[in-house]
């Protein structure tokens, strides 16, 4: 008999909330500080570049370098809010396994692109920016393009395949949309905009808000990402423009700030790229401590885009988005992080086996940030099955295709 059984069996079991870990003290919680000092690209990308595509409209984006062996052009595109450093991690563990290169957009609206009109953000609008970005950065021959877009850059990229502006697309994956549960979501997408904080004193106490929120769940890509989503209030530029911090903002980098939140997240979760290695069991904490985003001194940064402004474009984005997606005459992937993700339309597409699914368990929304590796190891696979990639070395998938 385990000692949890004999202490429930004598009455003595000790008050617990859903998913604590049972015998761990709060003098132990308190006492970890880490580390939200922010990355910054060229860690992860050879290459930035402001694109000059007409005197309305300059794109940033960010490549690796380009592959040994010739292979395809993985476009990259974020979601909502995000920015193109959302595919930090991606990149670097894809590349590692197969010969690409990655090119990763900060869309309309987002991270340091800048355009005439940045508040329209419909399905059309995104679409023929990337088929303008394209024809400007490749005006005579283009590279095989493989499209992967995560939930609002998901529903783009497939609409931009759907309508075919160029020709060289050679397959898709969906990273966590789909056209049911995405639409029944917008009812409260307003709520959970209003539940974030506005501002942000600095760019670590950001970095610890994404961690603790459960936004992003791996905190190396926090760390890059970030900084991508949020601008000074004083300078309204990105926050990536001050990195690397001076030195004496060192200290602001460690916090041990507790935040109100209405959910709680695992801590190995929460933590996962920092401290891979220490095999804990999951455990939920409880933000207690509010963080007081009101004082003045707490309003340096707020977010690069209001998303609660691009309301009229939600229905858009998804109408139609799994008749659309079914439709497409490429090789087609969908990464999920619940199965419980499908709506029927999609179902019966998996049941008659016309497209790849795959579920990636202890992911939240953010599955390319959260579990990086993972979701390069099976879009590697996919490519590579296709046979429209090749393996840098001996490659093998571990993980099974749904």
């Amino acid at each position: 008999m385990s000692s949890l059984q004999r202490t429930m069996l004598k009455g003595r079991l000790p008050p617990t909330v859903p998913g604590s870990r049972i015998g761990r003290s709060d003098s132990f919680k308190k006492s970890r500080v880490r580390d939200f000092k922010p990355t910054q690209w060229n860690e992860f990308f050879a290459y930035k570049e402001d694109v000059v595509v007409d005197e309305k409209r300059t794109f940033r984006i960010y490549r690796t370098k380009q592959p040994e062996k010739v292979g395809p052009t993985l476009l990259l595109l974020h979601g909502g809010g995000y920015s193109g450093l959302t595919w930090a991690h991606f990149c670097v563990e894809i590349t590692n396994i197969i010969h690409c290169q990655c090119l990763s957009v900060d869309l309309r609206g987002h991270g340091d692109t800048c355009t005439g009109n940045e508040d329209d953000l419909s399905a059309d609008t995104l679409a023929h920016d990337i088929g303008d970005l394209l024809n400007k950065l490749y005006p005579d021959e283009k590279p095989p393009i493989y499209l992967v877009g995560h939930s609002m850059g998901g529903a783009i990229a497939v609409h931009f395949a759907h309508l075919m502006i160029i020709n060289n697309i050679i397959g898709i994956t969906v990273i966590d949309v789909v056209e049911g549960t995405a639409m029944e979501a917008l009812a409260s997408m307003q709520s959970f905009l209003r539940s974030r904080p506005t501002h942000f004193k600095s760019i670590p106490n950001a970095i610890e808000w994404c961690i603790r929120s459960g936004q992003i769940r791996n905190v190396d890509s926090a760390k890059v990402s970030m900084p991508g989503q949020i601008i000074n209030c004083t300078t309204n530029k990105l926050a990536t423009n001050e990195l690397p911090l001076p030195e004496n903002d060192d200290d602001d980098a460690s916090s041990t700030t507790q935040f109100t939140h209405p959910f709680s997240i695992s801590e190995d979760e929460e933590i996962s790229g920092a401290n891979e290695a220490t095999n804990e069991s999951d455990s939920s904490i409880n933000f207690t401590k509010p963080l007081n985003v009101n004082d003045d001194i707490a309003k340096k940064y707020t977010w690069r885009i209001d998303l609660s402004k691009s309301e009229k474009y939600w229905v858009g984005w998804f109408s139609g988005l799994s008749d659309k997606f079914l439709n497409l005459r490429i090789p087609k992937q969908l990464l999920l992080a619940s199965i419980d993700g499908l709506d029927k339309t999609l179902t019966v597409g998996q049941m008659q086996g016309r497209f790849q699914m795959q579920v990636l368990a202890r992911c939240g929304h953010a599955v390319h940030e959260d579990r990086p590796q993972e979701v390069a190891e099976v879009v590697s696979g996919y490519l590579i099955r296709n046979r429209v990639a090749e393996a840098v070395g001996e490659f093998r998938c571990h993980l099974p295709a749904c």
